[in-house]
């Protein structure tokens, strides 16, 4: 059995096995980037942010647990059928298209991890930054981390394999098109199953011209989640602060 698609974000995500193969992501991480981050935007006690692109939820239910009222939405209805048990009077989580704004307006919008350049149609990446852009009130930012693009293409692991819970995922890892590509093997219960992330290798120059396109100001821009300086030679993260 080979399971492919052309929205490949729309079946992926939405696998068990997706969140067994990235497991072991480092919450300890994400939990002092948000920190960092809130803090250095100096978001109002009790802001609202809309966590977009939320999975599971981990940022969203981090930031809610340091005193924000979060919103997170992804288009995986099984991860936020997930992440619901955890909702409570300040922590909402729907199942929303990030290309269309929400039905409110918040004090930030994060998108984080690299939840950015799945579209085929490049109008939809600019739909995205225009939605983002309507869902930030008069005084919100708009935040997007982004993998550094240069830096992953010249560390490019092309082939490695990963066993997480007694399943072997073979991985390969290329640029055409555009496009940084990994395609995921694995065998389970004697079944053939292939994915394949296809994320746009975009630069911070690609990103001023879709801010440019949306009317949107970029204020700031870092390498890594300690927000230091960006370099496109030796920052592993491109994040992009704006409004």
């Amino acid at each position: 059995m080979t399971n492919n698609t052309t929205n490949w974000f729309t079946s992926w995500f939405d696998t068990p096995f997706y969140h067994i193969l990235y497991k072991d992501r480092d919450d300890t991480e994400a939990r002092a980037f948000m920190d960092t981050l809130t803090d250095y935007l100096n978001i109002p006690e009790h802001g609202t942010i809309l966590d977009l692109a939320c999975g599971k939820g981990r940022h969203a239910r981090y930031l809610n647990k340091i005193g924000y009222d979060v919103t997170g939405v992804d288009l995986s209805e099984n991860s936020i059928r997930y992440a619901k048990q955890f909702e409570n009077h300040r922590l909402h989580f729907d199942v929303h298209n990030m290309c269309k704004p929400y039905h409110k307006p918040f004090d930030a919008v994060f998108n984080l991890f690299t939840s950015f350049g799945y579209f085929e149609d490049d109008a939809n990446n600019l739909k995205t930054i225009k939605a983002i852009k309507a869902n930030l009130n008069a005084n919100g930012f708009g935040v997007i981390d982004f993998m550094n693009s240069p830096f992953v293409i010249n560390h490019l692991v092309p082939e490695e394999t990963k066993t997480v819970n007694d399943i072997t995922f073979n991985l390969k890892r290329y640029v055409e098109d555009g496009y940084i590509i990994k395609d995921i093997t694995f065998t389970t219960n004697e079944k053939l199953y292939h994915f394949q992330e296809r994320v746009r290798a975009f630069s911070l120059q690609d990103f001023e011209a879709l801010f440019e396109a949306a009317g949107v100001y970029l204020l700031d821009v870092f390498g890594d989640y300690k927000l230091r300086k960006y370099s496109p030679k030796t920052s592993e993260r491109l994040v992009m602060i704006f409004k």
